[in-house]
């Protein structure tokens, strides 16, 4: 008798949530997620019928738009394998306050939270579900790493792109002096407190000139436009990119600009 045959194990179906910031301002890190899901193995499907993951509406209040827009998300994402998101800020959204938002209806409670359990970072997916340790690019150069808020402490983002980073050949890291400490984005904050929000920016690029980087990474985009507008406005010639961009080794065209793609 022939040996019994095992089909092989399927690619994991990765559902994509593009975010707002990567879809208007910066497509190219959609497309650079899209490569290094596939490369790890994944089948990628960016759903239709999404929009924004209702994080603004959510910090300012307007809990019935919110909620209107997660339970929109949900049915757009369920019956994936897995949710990955290129930004911690948005991810952390769908993973932690979905389910805040539906204390009164259980049914709704019980879909985001099973959706909250399969909605990853795009960095910490690779590393952490898929196992990647290293990626094939190359970047030469200096850069160093900016911890978004949101990244750092809703989706334990830390030590993974750093991981990922030291085998991009080429690249030196050199770390910030207090890389944890918000950029002064803050979604909706630097509207309310531009002052606050504006003496943290420079800061942030105080600390980024004083690594003698010629690039500044993260994994939000809100961070990074941020940074971008700051870094411009006092005259620095150092870039802002998102991880992606480098661990794809896509990093080679136009960097990120103040509000613009």
């Amino acid at each position: 008798m022939p040996p019994e045959q095992i089909a092989p194990t399927p690619p994991p179906r990765v559902a994509l949530f593009v975010t707002c910031l990567v879809d208007l301002f910066r497509p190219t890190v959609g497309f650079a997620t899209v490569k290094l899901l596939e490369d790890a193995g994944c089948h990628v499907e960016v759903p239709d019928g999404q929009t924004c993951c209702g994080q603004p509406a959510w910090n300012s209040g307007d809990r019935a738009t919110a909620e209107r827009i997660a339970k929109q998300t949900i049915a757009a994402l369920e019956g994936y394998d897995y949710v990955v998101v290129p930004s911690g800020s948005c991810g952390g959204t769908i993973a932690r306050d979905y389910p805040h938002m539906f204390d009164d209806e259980p049914d709704w409670r019980a879909r985001a939270q099973a959706l909250g359990a399969r909605t990853h970072e795009i960095v910490s997916f690779l590393t952490d579900v898929m196992g990647v340790t290293s990626v094939p690019a190359s970047y030469v150069g200096t850069a160093t790493y900016h911890d978004s808020c949101s990244s750092l402490r809703h989706m334990g983002v830390k030590a993974q792109p750093r991981a990922l980073l030291a085998s991009v050949e080429g690249l030196t890291l050199k770390e910030l002096a207090e890389s944890e400490v918000c950029c002064g984005f803050g979604g909706t904050f630097c509207v309310k407190y531009p002052d606050i929000s504006n003496r943290m920016a420079s800061d942030k690029v105080a600390d980024i000139a004083a690594t003698g980087a010629e690039l500044v990474l993260a994994g939000d985009m809100g961070c990074l436009m941020n940074i971008a507008g700051k870094l411009k406005r006092t005259g620095s010639t150092a870039q802002a990119r998102h991880v992606v961009e480098v661990l794809a080794d896509m990093a080679h065209g136009p960097a990120i600009a103040e509000g613009k793609p």
